[in-house]
């Protein structure tokens, strides 16, 4: 597709209409869901292509399928919905009760996505109700806003083996032991797409030299937290990186297309391994386990937040949010 034909706008609503494509596999029940004629969903569709500059549907095939582009957007806008509509019923919430604050939580994505919705309906199952809103960014743009104040918590993963949490920004806060708090665990596991026998795609067979790998980016504080298992085992020697990229999401996609294997949060492919879209490869030797800390900036506290740092201070007033091993 030519970039010139690109769209200066997205209709993000476009995103359900793909989003039905994927699930039929066929325009005319896409349609039918997205309760429009066949021609303005296809013209839909084209739209985004346009927008993206990339070709989205495979429609040489039957059912028509996603493209990997086309997946990885997909997801992203699913999450780019979910959170509009999510913002926009807290906005009218707390519009309705202005006397009522609005607890805001920074995470990383990897950790908005599945941990923390399940974390949160414990939370208030446990404390009471309370009115929040979510910010998913990187980690770096989360401890910032926390320093100044944009958040009032932020959620991220922690390594005691090689001390990685909240990073420099936290630091620059105060004492990370001082101002976290474990709220869960999860861990990185090794996964790929399987064979037609449900066999791992790839595996850590010593007669196996070289692995393609779907990389954290540099800038992903997350995947520092692999680098003592991998020079622990001597993998990066066996390690060819075919794509990088600092969101887990987008390995994910790379993974469950067979391009090469993954670590990822087990919380995150839960579902996909539960479906046997990926598998994982390797026994527990080859995984990281990971704390889930929740940061607070004491200087920005206020009576509301002060009061859920106490709760969540004593362990057992709420029990860990842990991913099933």
């Amino acid at each position: 597709m030519q970039n010139s034909h690109n769209r200066a706008f997205m209709n993000y609503s476009w995103f359900r209409d793909l989003g039905h494509l994927a699930k039929t596999g066929n325009f005319s029940q896409a349609a039918q869901l997205s309760n429009v004629s066949q021609p303005t969903l296809s013209r839909r569709v084209q739209a985004i292509e346009a927008w993206m500059g990339v070709c989205l549907v495979d429609r040489a095939k039957q059912p028509v399928r996603l493209t990997p582009a086309g997946s990885q957007i997909l997801e992203a806008g699913q999450q780019a919905l979910a959170r509009l509509e999510t913002e926009r019923s807290q906005i009218r919430e707390a519009q309705s009760l202005p006397d009522k604050y609005v607890v805001t939580f920074g995470t990383q994505h990897s950790i908005g996505w599945r941990f923390y919705p399940s974390w949160l309906k414990s939370f208030e199952d446990a404390y009471g109700p309370i009115i929040s809103r979510l910010r998913a960014d990187d980690l770096p743009n989360c401890m910032l806003d926390l320093r100044n104040g944009d958040v009032d918590f932020v959620i991220a993963y922690h390594s005691a083996g090689t001390g990685i949490g909240a990073g420099d920004q936290g630091r620059k806060i105060g004492d990370i032991a001082e101002n976290s708090i474990v709220i869960g665990k999860d861990r990185l596991i090794p996964v790929c797409k399987p064979r037609s026998d449900g066999e791992p795609l790839f595996s850590f067979d010593a007669s196996i030299l070289e692995l393609p790998y779907l990389r954290f980016g540099d800038e992903a504080p997350i995947g520092r937290h692999l680098e003592p298992l991998l020079k622990s085992k001597n993998l990066y020697a066996r390690l060819r990186t075919v794509y990088e990229n600092s969101m887990a999401g987008a390995l994910r996609i790379r993974a469950r297309d067979g391009a090469g294997l993954a670590w990822l949060p087990r919380s995150l492919v839960e579902p996909d391994l539960e479906y046997g879209i990926l598998v994982r490869t390797g026994d527990s030797e080859w995984e990281v386990d990971l704390e889930i800390r929740l940061h607070r900036n004491k200087e920005h506290a206020n009576h509301l937040t002060r009061s859920i740092w106490s709760f969540l201070a004593v362990r057992e007033s709420i029990p860990l949010t842990e991913v099933a091993r």
